[in-house]
């Protein structure tokens, strides 16, 4: 399953596009992740400062 961003808590910093590998997040308000990119590896979610990741 493929992380999702909450819009609600996005706070749009986008520190956790940076450390996607897969480079599956996309820039914007909120900051979304392409689920047919997501590896689902996890590592954007503990390097967001609002915890705005879950996994879907």
């Amino acid at each position: 399953m493929a992380h999702v961003i909450s819009a609600d808590k996005c706070c749009g910093c986008g520190v956790c596009k940076e450390s996607c590998p897969a480079e599956a997040i996309t820039e914007g308000s909120p900051y979304t992740i392409d689920a047919a990119k997501c590896v689902d590896c996890g590592m954007c979610a503990p390097q967001c400062p609002a915890e705005a990741i879950a996994q879907a």
